[in-house]
C-alpha cells in the first residue's frame, strides 16, 4: 500500500449535533449489499430515509438518492453482474478494511480481533458469515454509536475512504459516494483530491490477464496456525478497517451540511 494507508489521521474540529444513531449510515451500508430483490423492494423506504438526514448535502442526498432509484428501476442480474465485476475481482476496490492496510500479512489476524473485542464491548454480535472488518458490517456498527464514536472510527479510516472513493469514481462506479457520504460527514471529501493522480496511474487488477497472473502467483499455503488465518487467507476473507494502537487518535466531529436548509430537510423521527 501506499504511504497514505499507514499515516495517522489529521486532527479535525468541527460543529455537530447529538446523533443517537444514523439510520442513514445502514442506508449506505445496504447500498453497498449484493442486489436483491429484497433490496429492490426497500428501495423507496432508503430513499424516505436519506432525505430526512439533516447531516449530508443537498448535491450529496440527491446522488444517492437518484441512486437508489436506478436501483429500484435496473435489472437483477445486471446489477448483480456489475457488482461481481466491482467487488469479487480483483483487490482495489475491496470493501475490506484490513485488505488496504495489511494486505494478506499475518497482522490482519490481530487487527480482526480488536476490531471484534470492540464490537463484543458495545454489544454488537455478528449475525452473518462476514468478516468484522467488511464495511457494510462496519457501517452497521456505526450506526448504533453516538456522535464521538461515529467521527473517532471515520477519523480512523478517512485515507481509506478517500482512497476507496477514488478508485470506484475512476471505474465509474455509483458505490463511490458511500465512501464519499462517509467522508462528507466528518467535511473530508477535499481528501479524495490526493488520490486521484495515483489511481489514474493504477494498472487495473480486474481484468482476465491480472487474475491469472494472480492465480499463478499466489500458491496455496499449508502453514497457518489457526482457523482463524486460514479464513483471512480465504477470498471471502478480504474485508476493512483498521484499528490503529500504535498511534493516538485525533478528533474528528460530524459535521452539519451547511448547504441544506430547514425545507429540503423534512422532519422524522430518527
Amino acid at each position: 500500500m501506499t504511504e497514505a494507508a499507514t499515516q495517522s489521521p489529521t486532527p479535525v474540529e468541527l460543529s455537530f449535533e447529538p446523533l443517537q444513531g444514523m439510520r442513514s449510515l445502514r442506508v449506505l451500508a445496504r447500498l453497498l449489499d449484493y442486489p436483491t430483490q429484497e433490496l429492490q423492494d426497500a428501495c423507496g423506504e432508503l430513499i424516505e430515509i436519506l432525505n430526512a438526514e439533516r447531516r449530508l448535502g443537498a448535491a450529496l442526498k440527491s446522488s444517492l438518492m437518484a441512486w437508489c432509484q436506478r436501483l429500484q428501476e435496473g435489472d437483477l442480474l445486471e446489477l448483480q453482474a456489475e457488482y461481481v465485476a466491482m467487488f469479487d475481482k480483483g483487490r482495489a476496490t475491496s470493501l475490506l478494511l484490513f485488505e488496504h492496510v495489511h494486505g494478506e500479512s499475518r497482522d490482519r489476524g490481530q487487527a480482526m480481533v480488536d476490531l471484534m473485542a470492540e464490537y463484543s464491548a458495545a454489544g454488537f454480535e455478528l449475525d452473518a458469515r462476514e468478516l468484522p472488518d467488511h464495511l457494510p458490517v462496519f457501517l452497521e456498527y456505526l450506526s448504533l454509536c453516538d456522535d464521538a464514536e461515529i467521527g473517532r472510527w471515520l477519523g480512523e479510516i478517512r485515507h481509506i475512504l478517500a482512497l476507496l472513493t477514488a478508485r470506484l469514481e475512476e471505474r465509474g462506479a455509483d458505490h463511490a459516494l458511500v465512501p464519499l457520504s462517509l467522508l462528507a460527514l466528518i467535511g473530508a471529501e477535499g481528501d479524495v483530491e490526493e488520490h486521484r493522480p495515483q489511481v489514474k496511474k493504477e494498472v487495473p487488477d480486474n481484468t482476465p490477464e491480472a487474475l491469472d497472473a494472480v492465480w499463478e502467483e499466489e500458491a496455496v499455503r499449508f502453514s497457518a496456525t489457526s482457523d482463524e488465518d486460514c479464513a483471512l487467507q480465504s477470498a471471502e476473507g478480504r474485508r476493512l478497517a483498521e484499528r490503529k494502537h500504535t498511534v493516538q487518535s485525533q478528533p474528528v466531529r460530524i459535521m452539519h451540511a451547511p448547504s441544506l436548509n430547514a425545507s429540503s430537510a423534512p422532519s422524522a423521527d430518527r
